[in-house]
């Protein structure tokens, strides 16, 4: 018996939207992260981009448990001396409630050319309206 490796050209892929209302941040994006990796498809390969596309819609309805809204910090820096700009999570939500999703699943992916065509496949809308009924998107249920 052999180990099944998968190609990139044995890939076929599909297009799902989640709808982030209401939704932990956490394990909404661990759900995504797994979906852009592939791991919910039987031909699940670690070094072939194997996952489907994802829309998440409603992003600024995202929830966030305990005091993580005010405590939790988003932080950058410009690389310049005193450059460091903070943000709690509250503004962000305010601001870009698509960053806070994009950052929480791209952490979840490898850290590598990989993790960044799978990033790739993400879009995040802040809220229910989306550019991509041409694909068809599946309707995904959270688990949980």
């Amino acid at each position: 018996m052999r180990t099944f490796m998968a190609k990139a050209q044995d890939v076929q892929r599909k297009w799902y939207i989640i709808d982030a209302a209401d939704k932990t941040l956490g394990r909404l994006a661990t759900e995504v992260a797994a979906i852009l990796k592939g791991k919910h498809k039987p031909i699940f390969t670690p070094h072939v981009d194997t996952g489907d596309y994802v829309i998440v819609i409603n992003a600024e309805k995202v929830k966030l448990t305990g005091n993580k809204l005010q405590d939790k910090l988003y932080i950058t820096h410009s690389r310049y001396p005193g450059g460091i700009k903070k943000m709690n999570y509250q503004t962000l939500l305010q601001k870009k409630p698509e960053l806070v999703i994009e950052k929480a699943v791209k952490g979840m992916l490898p850290h590598n050319r990989l993790g960044a065509a799978m990033f790739k496949k993400l879009k995040v809308y802040r809220g229910p309206q989306h550019p991509h009924q041409a694909q068809q998107p599946e309707v995904w249920e959270l688990r949980g």
